[in-house]
C-alpha cells in the first residue's frame, strides 16, 4: 500500500499529479497550519511569455489558523481571474477543452479555504483521468496534536502503509531508517525534466497544471504523469 501526503494547493504544478497518481491512497492535510508564504491558495501562470503569479485572497483572520478554518474573502473577483486566464491561453491548443473545468473550479460558491482547495482537487483528478481515492486527514483515526514526522507516520500506519512517497524536498525532512523501523519504506519522487510548447516561446517551467492542461491533450498528459523516478 503506497501512500502520499500532501497540502492543499490550488491548481499545483504536474509533479503534485504525478504524486497522486503514483499512490495508492493520496491524503490531503485540512488540520495544518496556514502557510502564508507558501503556495496553497496562489500559483504561477503564463502571461505574454513570462511566468505571472495569481492569487485567492483570505479574509483577514489569525494565521495561526488551521488551513480548514480560513475563508476567502469577499473581495474575491472571480470573473476577473477568469478573464485573466482567457487572455492568456485564448489560444492555445486545448483552451476550449480546459476553459470550462478552470470556470466550475474559479466559479465555485464555496466560501471555506479546504473546501474549495479540495473541490479543485477533485475536479483536475478527474479530468485526468487519475483513480486514486483521497482521503481528508482530520477524518482519520489518529492522534492529532502529532505534528512532522510523527503525523505523517501515524497517518501511514492507520492506513496501513507499506511505503510512503514524498516529493524530493522532503529529503532534509523524512529518515529512511526511522520508517524502515516501522516497516514503511520512504521513497521520495522526482519529477523529470518536462518541456512541452507555450506559442512557440521559451519554456517557463513548473507553471500551474493548468498551463500543462492548455497546451498537451490528457493522452499527453497522462504519459508526462509517469515522468518521474523514485529513489
Amino acid at each position: 500500500m503506497k501512500i502520499g501526503i500532501m497540502q492543499p494547493y490550488f491548481l499545483p504544478y504536474i509533479g503534485y499529479w504525478q504524486l497522486l497518481g503514483a499512490v495508492d491512497t493520496f491524503v490531503v492535510y485540512d488540520n495544518i497550519q496556514y502557510t502564508k508564504k507558501g503556495w496553497i491558495n496562489r500559483n504561477r501562470f503564463l502571461q505574454n511569455g513570462q511566468d505571472a503569479l495569481f492569487t485567492i485572497p483570505l479574509k483577514q483572520d489569525s494565521d495561526f489558523l488551521n488551513v480548514a478554518d480560513r475563508s476567502i474573502a469577499d473581495s474575491f473577483d472571480r470573473k476577473k481571474l477568469l478573464n485573466q486566464f482567457s487572455s492568456a491561453y485564448r489560444k492555445a491548443p486545448f483552451f476550449n477543452e480546459v476553459f470550462p473545468l478552470f470556470t466550475e473550479v474559479v466559479c465555485s460558491g464555496q466560501k471555506n479555504l479546504f473546501e474549495y482547495i479540495y473541490g479543485s482537487i477533485v475536479a483536475v483528478r478527474e479530468f485526468l483521468r487519475i483513480k486514486t481515492p483521497l482521503a481528508i486527514s482530520s477524518s482519520l483515526n489518529i492522534d492529532h496534536s502529532l505534528r512532522s514526522e510523527a503525523k505523517v507516520m501515524a497517518i501511514c500506519k492507520e492506513l496501513g502503509a507499506t511505503q510512503y512517497l514524498n516529493p524530493s524536498g522532503g529529503r532534509e525532512l523524512y529518515s529512511k531508517e526511522t520508517f524502515l523501523e516501522q516497516g514503511i519504506e520512504l521513497g521520495f519522487i522526482q519529477t523529470r525534466p518536462i518541456v512541452y510548447s507555450q506559442f512557440g516561446n521559451a519554456f517557463v517551467p513548473s507553471l500551474s497544471i493548468i498551463d500543462v492542461m492548455m497546451f498537451n491533450s490528457r493522452e499527453a498528459i497522462t504519459a508526462m504523469l509517469t515522468e518521474y523516478d523514485v529513489s
